[in-house]
């Protein structure tokens, strides 16, 4: 008898919570980021993907008297 007791206030406790869990999702609206006309960040990209730093490597190899290991 007081394991019915337990799993009926076991239930009734997960019933309010999940109803009071979803009840404030639905009374907050959804936050949404303005989009800025022309005004987008400059995409970042790693060192491989940047030509300056490419030949910049390119000239170092070259110098270098050994070749690289590959």
């Amino acid at each position: 008898m007081l394991f019915l007791i337990a799993f009926v206030g076991a239930a009734v406790i997960a019933l309010v919570l999940w109803k009071a869990m979803n009840s404030s999702r639905s009374d907050v609206p959804a936050v949404r980021r303005p989009q800025s006309l022309g005004t987008a960040r400059p995409r970042v990209s790693g060192p491989d993907d940047d030509p300056d730093f490419l030949r910049q490597l390119d000239e170092k190899v070259k110098r270098r008297d050994d070749p690289p290991a590959v």
